[in-house]
């Protein structure tokens, strides 16, 4: 394999098992969110609206660098969402449980956010690399960083 070869199948791949997230969590925003409803605070209003909102964001971002098309946009979408809602959602979480929360489920609602923080984190530092990074051949739009 020539270095040029490499480099598109690494980019195609990279942008590909990244926005895997970003697309299951949209599907699941869009046709299955009791969960992600329950999960909400109790300040967020029209819930189910919300979560259909959030998920066609997470679907059209994940889906964009997925395929490889404008891909800086996507990334300050996707990355726009993860500030949002680790601020709002996740970091709160840290510092707050449920009050009705059972005792023995504390450990697993501490484990839960804590990861959900630091993944949104993680997730983030990508999003920032993608908006300066150029895409392989393997991609719908291809140009200086998109």
């Amino acid at each position: 394999m020539s270095p040029r070869i490499s480099y598109d199948l690494s980019d195609f791949l990279f942008r590909l098992l990244f926005s895997l997230i970003f697309i299951g969590l949209g599907l699941e925003h869009i046709f299955s969110d009791e969960l992600i409803q329950g999960m909400m605070p109790e300040w967020v209003g029209g819930k189910r609206l919300a979560s259909l909102v959030a998920g066609l964001v997470l679907l059209a971002g994940g889906a964009s660098v997925a395929v490889g098309y404008n891909v800086r946009q996507a990334a300050m979408l996707l990355g726009a969402f993860l500030i949002v809602v680790t601020a709002v959602i996740h970091a709160p979480a840290l510092l707050q449980r449920p009050y009705d929360l059972p005792e023995e489920w504390i450990w697993l609602w501490d484990v839960y956010q804590r990861s959900n923080f630091f993944k949104n984190l993680c997730l983030l530092g990508v999003c920032f690399h993608l908006m300066h990074h150029r895409v392989g051949r393997f991609a719908l739009k291809r140009g200086e960083h998109d």
